[in-house]
């Protein structure tokens, strides 16, 4: 790999970085990484209210770390990304890992 395509790929991973930095965004995407999941339902798993949950979900949705799905007045969110699923597994073996074999 040469060094012009080294300096890409390490902006390109350290803004992926910087978007996980945050504890409410890791909240949310690991809630997300079980499924699909509406506002109210996140707000409630997370226990992140509003107006924080809106500009942490706006940061995930910026960065297409996330995407929408709109049905009528509810909105949807799911892992836009699978690279967030790979990291968020490797993120849950280092912290949270337990005997029970439990998965994020």
């Amino acid at each position: 790999m040469n060094i012009e395509v080294m300096h890409q790929a390490a902006g390109e991973a350290s803004q992926f970085l910087k978007s996980l930095a945050n504890q409410d965004r890791l909240l949310l995407l690991c809630q997300l990484s079980q499924g699909e999941l509406n506002v109210s339902a996140l707000e409630e798993a997370t226990g992140i209210r509003q107006p924080s949950l809106s500009q942490q979900l706006g940061v995930l949705r910026r960065e297409r770390l996330i995407k929408p799905r709109k049905e009528g007045k509810q909105v949807y969110y799911s892992i836009a990304d699978d690279r967030v699923l790979a990291l968020l597994q490797q993120l849950y073996n280092i912290f949270c890992a337990n005997d029970s074999g439990d998965s994020p």
